[in-house]
């Protein structure tokens, strides 16, 4: 029995290794055939120094800090010879560290490898081509020798080419130097001319002259502000540079010069820039920071090529945990029985052998608690973050393994109960409480965040401020855009018409004020009897505005509109006279005002109105300013200003006629000559003046609220006005006893107006930190003397108005003298501390004057009338001195003998004053104000000689425009409320602990506030934040905690989704980057019904590997998929920041259909993207207009302003255009455009508004611009879009060969053909004479993905060819095109006489975006017709890649659609078979076709010009919008869209044959089809291949012709490389037929 049992154990053992040894030798065949992809993406410029990177990267922070790397690397002492480029970049890290504080430092060594400053150098190399174009070769002074040279390297650069020129080419050494020195007037090669120019006594430069600087240029800290400029190009690690440099920083010191060095290597100069010098400047960098998809594809319809198929064994995954399936060949329910005491090893083996298994379906109840399962292997892992990614990024291989794990129950009731709160599957993410928009995060914009929050931080820290504070400051938001600034009217100034509550015209409406809850039609208003809309107009009523606006509100008010209506009157003339006065009523003793003159009519009508409102009430009063109107406008006189003092008193007699006692002729006559009501009057147009609003001439006041006094402004401000007042309603805060204005205006009530401080949005605002021009080694900040209004010197002030005087303008003593006014008024929360710089030459008694505001500042500020005494000296010097010109010792002595009279009068002592101006040095006075200048217009980089007010950081520029003590007032307010008073209150609970506790001072803590304030306002950030300490996180979530960093992240994370592919990589790098603390939520969906992720992920990440230990070459990161399922299609995506814009260029594989079992040998299936282009996006806006749908618009440089061109669409004013690093300029195109708008900036109106906008780029985040356009004068009316205007431009366009709009230079497309010189200059394909095309050219747009479809694709385009004599131009999407096909387009339209053009267009943010890329090539076929086109294009045919057609294009091309945007084809209907398919004949569609029919969109007509009339483009994109969310719409996108919106968009019906195709049509049509379309069969889910080889005859012969034309040019390329003699093509493989086959197919 037991030697039995030993044997069968034995026998068992033997089983057991050769079944081991068999599994062994399985999984070696397989390892044997492991096939992976790789993925890259290069920049399309060359290669950029990383010691040059490591500067700019280091200027983003601190603006010193370049210079002084530029000093610690010049400087070093280190004798290593460096061989490598991972050496290189150490010792660049190693020079980096000591000058910034940890976190930084680790952030920029991640940054560096990441390349994010590239595109800044690229920028630099652009401004460098054009300092050596800008002087013709014989305007360039060199005396060394080498003109000729530097001449043929500027003629180059003149001549380059439009793609070349605007994607940075690196400019060539001039004739071999790799510095220049650009001072505007010519450009210095030399050190030696460097040195004679400098050495020169009279240096000057002329403005004329001068190189135009820019904000993000370098300019030495010690430069002169004034001085001419000099401008560096060169790069560090150059002898050269150290020559130019050491030189001109000395020339700077002394105030000589202004120093910019701009850092460019030029090409040829590398060998020059030391050992470390050229890394980086190889090949074009390869970038990092994207996500990569491959992601499983449904081959339902097997759309393949065939020739590049191969047979292979198809895995059958397993699901399910039944032991008794077999799994790779094991039944583990057998194996378990015979060896249960090894039931872990086994099931684990089981496990991985289940893992990679790729599954893309599971069993529904396999799903079931997949996601809970995933969030418990997570936050059970030993590196949680490591495991989220690893498990979303190769979920098809691991879910199988998931699916099988034990649930904790814990895990998933807090997951289920978090979910009360927060919706499953939603993902969130704040940075230090601020939420982040997840949708459109990159890794440069994170990196950006962050560096921005620890740079606050180590500011902080520097004042002493503890870490748990700067926590709490760094988590303290910016307002919200929604607390809207009102101005407070409410006075007995305003005269209402009418009032909702009271009278008894609205008895009869409802006052339920839950009425506003109520849904209702659109437009529609809430007729309720409460006042809550009050519309008050402020104007002038002998104004033609003011008199239009009585009418309008008449109008409205007789039409029962629920608005309350008022008016505020002022006098424009009056209010010239207060000007006069500085502010105050003039005395009427004075003998200037006679308000009963005729000058002043507004004082006569607001006399007038008073009386009748008070005799007759409001109604009569508003009709006696009604007549004023009417009779006005009857009046002979037609101009504007023809109101006179009769219409005046016609209008108040008629009004009072039939109402008046006495004669009404006698009651004007009283008043007119008793002035009554004279100081109401007045005092209303004061009242206004102080508000500020009679700048505005006229205007409309919603609740406080400003807008223009129009019907349409008045109706937008109601809609605007109601969500706020339901808001307030639904949550209790407005009830029916509430007074709605009060509530409003004691809110958020200013009693002034200035729209340059109220501003519309962060936008307009512009603010400087003042925190580095305290920490560095000039101290200004610390030496001003603040002054405090009477009796509140030792008081915290939170605010701080810095005033930049400009000694020697008017605008700047003017200032000054408010600000004195301003602390007289009485603040309590604001100090005013004075800059004082003087431009030009100062007249001496400036000096004096300075000398004595200084000495009272210091020495006198706490006493009570010091304020008093600053003010009749502001009044003395500004009446008195400011336009002197005598400068003998009898004014100096008489200006002090003032100055101590003044004292005397104020009570102060004036023995201090004479001692102080008897006796103080000029030259230290010139010091200080050279200090100030230095601090205002180099540090801050304000304008030289601006007069500005600086609030805690918030500059506000005044120029020539009227600031009062009251506009200070209400910058106190606004900031306070908006920005200080948080911060205040934290500063303040704050306790000091590095610090002795008798410096911290009122003023200490005031400049603690200020500087914070002023750092904390330049920052980015999102004002919405989330509650995320109500969600449990015990049992999962991950949770990582640092005390000592200053960024915390709060997340709630679904790690089963696109997003979760896509947070898990970041929140991992900034973990291992900057050690942050965390808090992340799990949230995955709860109940799945199918898998939630398809596809393989990978995010590209550089790292220090990427720099070769061996010699100097940079290979950057790449995506590396290993061991990726053979048998199983895939299909690349890559996961881009929005503004790029990218496309492969190396890829011999298709992408689309990714096989890897036909590999063959080769291991790794490789593909190389380029950054084609960033994207310039932006909005649009015309004031109370809807946006100017159709604007053109272009960009360039100065000297060749159309290199780009768009259009405006009415969806939110977007548009977009293509753009790489460099200094660009927008404007308006030539045309219809620019004769009706042009370019608002900053709120001016004027008709010299900016014609052009700089544009910088100089990152990797592309740009959003905001534009505000206003119509010229006199074209207010006309219509851009006007369709006779239209037509005439078109008709111009045809006669004029020289129009704009014919020479596109769409530098991002390949152009060919549309002229010749572009057909010269792009060698694209030489003109054939013979069978030359003749006649009206036809257009073509198609659009192909994969190799199949392009070989569709070759076969349509020589179908076209074959039929038509006539020109055809083909249009191309660009997007999806493989390589091979881009190579081989050129080719082919030379050989076959045609024209193309490949275009794209970038998906905007702001549309619901497709996941699949078959849905975003539908969406691409019809959502961006108007804007992806050329503007000069009128017509084009949309045909199917898949389609064949037989007749003559041109007979569609011709055919009248009857002033229908879009013609298509309805579906056929004749065969029967099919019926049960045709969903439009039942339920929803044909129920809203309403007898229409509906169309194939596999070949349509587009009538371009009138697509763009009609906004069809934009309704389509409407109707998208609102379908697309519902996941269940639009299944066929492209053919949905248009059918559903036909109703709005008219579709023209073409006759049938134009398109047949069997699924659906019968053969009996089948002759006379002129286009045959290969269309799914839904019934046989036949491939396309097949099908079109039975179906189409011609087919065949076609696609011969094509693989033929294609093999033949493989063919010629080859015959080009060197083959070794006696090789032949035959003896090379023996699949070479097959293979040259399969290339044909590219």
């Amino acid at each position: 029995m037991e030697l039995r049992f030993r044997s069968r154990s034995l026998g068992t053992c033997f089983l057991i290794l050769l079944f081991l040894i068999f599994v062994s030798s399985a999984v070696l065949a397989e390892n044997r055939r492991p096939k992976n992809v790789q993925v890259s993406l290069r920049a399309k410029w060359s290669g950029t120094p990383l010691l040059l990177e490591a500067g700019e990267l280091l200027s983003t922070g601190w603006k010193d800090l370049f210079w002084e790397f530029i000093e610690v690397w010049l400087h070093e002492e280190d004798n290593i010879d460096y061989y490598t480029a991972k050496d290189c970049v150490h010792k660049i890290i190693k020079h980096v560290r000591p000058l910034i504080s940890e976190p930084l430092a680790s952030l920029l060594e991640f940054s560096l490898p990441l390349r994010s400053a590239s595109p800044r150098l690229v920028l630099y190399r652009q401004l460098a081509e054009d300092s050596l174009s800008s002087f013709p070769p014989s305007d360039v002074t060199i005396t060394n020798g080498f003109t000729s040279n530097v001449s043929e390297s500027v003629a180059n650069a003149g001549s380059k080419k439009i793609g070349e020129l605007l994607v940075g080419k690196n400019p060539i050494s001039p004739g071999g130097k790799c510095c220049w020195v650009d001072i505007g007037s010519s450009l210095i090669f030399d050190i030696s001319e460097l040195l004679l120019w400098l050495s020169h006594s009279g240096l000057s430069g002329d403005a004329l002259q001068q190189p135009e600087l820019f904000e993000f240029d370098h300019v030495h800290f010690g430069s002169s502000v004034s001085g001419p400029i000099a401008v560096l190009y060169g790069a560090l690690g150059t002898d050269c540079f150290k020559e130019f440099h050491v030189a001109l920083v000395e020339a700077s010191i002394k105030g000589k010069v202004k120093y910019v060095v701009r850092p460019v290597l030029p090409s040829g100069c590398e060998a020059a820039s030391g050992q470390c010098g050229a890394i980086g400047t190889g090949d074009s960098p390869n970038l990092g920071g994207y996500g990569v998809e491959l992601a499983l594809k449904n081959m339902e319809y097997k759309a393949m090529d065939d020739s590049t198929i191969k047979k292979g064994v198809t895995l059958e995954d397993p699901h399910t945990d039944d032991l008794s399936q077999e799994v790779r060949g094991f039944i583990f329910s057998r194996i378990l029985e015979r060896n249960p005491e090894l039931t872990t090893e086994i099931m684990a083996f089981r496990d991985y052998l289940l893992s990679s298994t790729i599954s893309d379906t599971l069993d529904i109840w396999e799903l079931k608690d997949l996601g809970h399962q995933t969030a418990q292997r997570i936050v059970h892992a030993s590196d949680p973050l490591q495991a989220m990614q690893e498990i979303n990024q190769n979920f098809p291989s691991v879910v199988s393994s998931l699916s099988r794990m034990k649930l904790n129950h814990s895990i998933k009731d807090e997951i289920l109960s978090n979910q009360r709160m927060v919706p499953p599957g939603k993902s969130l993410v704040a940075l230090n409480g601020a939420l982040i928009n997840i949708e459109d995060i990159d890794l440069y914009l994170l990196m950006d965040i962050v560096q921005q929050e620890l740079s606050l931080a180590d500011q902080f820290s520097k004042f002493k401020i503890p870490q748990s504070t700067i926590r709490k400051l760094l988590s303290t938001l910016p307002p919200s855009e929604s607390n809207a600034v009102r101005v407070d009217f409410r006075s007995v100034h305003v005269h209402y018409l009418n009032n909702l509550e009271v009278d008894a015209m609205y008895k009869r409406w409802r006052s339920n004020l839950n009425d506003l809850l109520m849904p209702v039609f659109p437009g529609q208003l809430r007729y309720i009897r409460k006042n809550l809309f009050h519309a008050v107009y402020v104007l002038d009523p002998a104004s033609v505005c003011g008199l239009e606006s009585i009418d309008m509100i008449l109008s409205l008010y007789e039409n029962n509109y629920p608005i309350r209506f008022g008016i505020i009157f002022y006098s424009s003339k009056f209010i010239k006279k207060i000007e006069d006065h500085n502010g105050e009523i003039p005395l009427f003793s004075d003998g200037v005002i006679d308000s009963h003159s005729p000058d002043d009519i507004s004082s006569l009508i607001i006399r007038l109105f008073v009386h009748v409102k008070d005799t007759y009430g409001a109604q009569t009063a508003f009709q006696f300013l009604s007549n004023v109107n009417r009779l006005s406008r009857t009046s002979d006189d037609s101009s504007e200003d023809s109101l006179e003092v009769h219409h005046v008193e016609g209008a108040f007699v008629e009004a009072i006629l039939s109402k008046a006692k006495s004669p009404p002729q006698d009651v004007l006559l009283k008043l007119e000559k008793e002035l009554t009501f004279k100081e109401q009057a007045e005092e209303s147009s004061l009242f206004v003046y102080k508000l500020g609003l009679s700048k505005l001439q006229c205007c409309l006041l919603m609740n406080g609220l400003v807008h223009e006094p129009t019907e349409d402004a008045l109706i937008n401000a109601i809609n605007d006005e109601l969500p706020r007042i339901q808001e307030q309603v639904y949550f209790g805060h407005i009830n029916s006893h509430t007074d709605v204005l009060d509530k409003f205006l004691s809110e958020s009530g200013y009693h002034r107006y200035n729209p340059q401080i109220i501003g519309q949005g962060k936008g307009q605002k512009r603010f400087i930190s003042l925190s580095a021009s305290t920490l560095g080694s000039e101290l200004l900040l610390n030496d001003i003397n603040y002054l405090h209004s009477a009796g509140t010197a030792d008081d915290l002030k939170p605010v701080t108005h810095l005033l930049a005087v400009n000694l020697t303008s008017r605008e700047g003593i003017k200032l000054l003298h408010e600000g004195i006014r301003y602390l007289m008024g009485g603040s309590k929360r604001g100090r005013v501390g004075f800059l004082f710089t003087a431009k030009g030459n100062p007249h001496s008694l400036s000096f004096y004057f300075l000398k004595a505001f200084q000495f009272t500042a210091s020495s006198l500020g706490d006493k009570e009338s010091v304020l008093k005494f600053l003010d009749k000296l502001c009044s003395f010097y500004e009446q008195e001195f400011t336009h002197a010109s005598l400068t003998d010792a009898t004014d100096t002595m008489a200006f002090i003998n003032r100055v101590c009279d003044l004292a005397i009068e104020s009570g102060l002592p004036s023995e201090g004053y004479k001692a102080a101006l008897s006796d103080f040095s000029m030259e230290m006075l010139v010091k200080h104000l050279d200090k100030v200048s230095h601090f205002l217009y180099g540090q801050l980089g304000l304008e030289f000689g601006a007069t500005a007010v600086i609030t805690n950081g918030r500059v506000t520029l005044l120029g020539r425009s009227t600031f009062l003590c009251h506009d200070l007032g209400l910058l106190e307010s606004m900031e306070f409320e908006q920005r200080i008073k948080h911060i205040m209150g934290i500063i303040e609970e704050m306790e000091w602990h590095d610090i002795d506790s008798d410096l911290v001072t009122s003023k200490y803590i005031s400049d603690i506030i200020m500087l914070v304030s002023s750092s904390l306002s330049l920052r980015e950030r999102n004002s919405d934040s989330a509650r995320f300490e109500i969600l449990n996180a015990k049992y999962s979530a991950i949770v990582l905690n640092n005390e000592n960093s200053s960024v915390h992240i709060d997340a709630v994370v679904d790690p089963l989704s696109p997003l979760g592919q896509k947070l898990s990589p970041l929140l991992h790098i900034l973990w291992k980057c900057i050690k942050p603390s965390m808090r992340i939520v799990l949230n995955p969906l709860s109940s799945l019904v199918d898998l939630p992720l398809k596809n393989y992920y990978r995010y590209v990440v550089p790292t220090m590997d990427d720099f070769s230990g061996v010699d100097k070459s940079v290979n950057g990161p790449k995506a590396f998929f290993a061991n990726m399922p053979l048998s199983k299609t895939l299909t690349m995506n890559l996961d881009v920041p929005e503004p790029w814009l990218v496309e492969p260029i190396i890829a011999v594989h298709d992408l689309d259909n990714i096989l890897l079992e036909n590999l063959g040998e080769t291991r790794t299936l490789q593909a190389v993207y380029e950054l084609e282009a960033l994207i310039l996006t932006g909005h649009c806006s015309e004031k109370d207009h809807d946006p100017p749908r159709g604007l053109q618009l272009i960009l360039g440089t100065k000297n060749r302003p159309h290199l780009v061109d768009t259009i405006v669409m009415a969806n939110l004013g977007y548009w977009q255009m293509k753009v790489s690093p460099g200094v660009w300029y927008l404007q308006l195109a030539p045309g219809r455009s620019s004769d009706l708008y042009i370019l608002k900036e900053n709120g001016d109106r004027s008709q010299h508004s900016s014609l052009l906008k700089q544009i910088t780029i100089n990152d990797l985040r592309g740009k959003l611009v905001h534009l505000e356009v206003v119509k010229k004068m006199g074209k207010e009316h006309e219509q851009l879009l006007d369709s006779s205007a239209e037509s005439s431009h078109l008709q111009e366009r045809k006669e004029s060969p020289n129009s704009w709009n014919t020479n596109l230079l769409k530098w991002a497309s390949d152009l060919f053909g549309s002229s010749e010189t572009q057909k010269k200059g792009k060698g694209a394909f030489v003109e054939h004479k013979s069978g030359g095309r003749h006649g009206k050219t036809i257009n073509i747009f198609s659009i192909a993905s994969g190799h199949l479809y392009e070989r569709f694709l070759k076969i349509m385009i020589l179908s076209v060819l074959r039929n038509t004599q006539r020109p055809v131009k083909f249009w191309f999407i660009k997007n999806y095109l493989s390589p091979q096909f881009k190579d081989l387009i050129p080719h082919m339209a030379q050989e076959y006489e045609f024209q193309y053009e490949l275009i794209t267009y970038k998906w905007p943010t702001w549309l619901h975006k497709q996941k699949e890329k078959q849905r975003i090539i539908w969406a691409y076929k019809i959502l961006f017709l108007d804007v992806i086109f050329p503007i000069s294009l009128e017509k084009v045919i949309f045909v199917d890649a898949d389609q064949v057609v037989r007749a003559d294009m041109g007979e569609l091309y011709d055919m009248d659609i009857k002033g229908r945007p879009l013609a298509y084809t309805p579906f056929c209907d004749n065969n029967k078979d099919m019926d049960g398919y045709r969903f439009w004949r039942q339920g929803f569609w044909k129920e809203h076709l309403r007898g229409k029919p509906y169309h194939i969109s596999a070949l349509y007509v587009v009538d371009l010009v009138k697509f763009r009339q009609t906004a069809a483009g934009d309704n389509l994109r409407v109707f998208y919008e609102t379908l697309s969310k519902d996941p269940n719409s639009l299944a066929n996108l492209d053919q949905d869209l248009p059918n559903y919106a036909q109703h709005t968009v008219p579709i023209f019906s073409l006759p049938q044959e134009w398109l047949w195709c069997e699924s659906w049509c019968g053969n009996a049509t089948k002759s006379k089809a002129k286009t045959i379309d290969l269309c799914n069969n839904p019934m046989t889910k036949e491939p396309k291949l097949q099908g079109a080889k039975r179906i189409i005859s011609e087919w065949t012969d076609i696609d011969s012709e094509a693989r033929r034309f294609t093999a033949g040019l493989l063919g010629e390329n080859k015959k080009q490389e060197s083959i070794p003699p006696g090789q032949t093509g035959n003896s090379v493989d023996v699949r070479s037929d097959e293979d040259m086959e399969s290339k044909s197919e590219l």
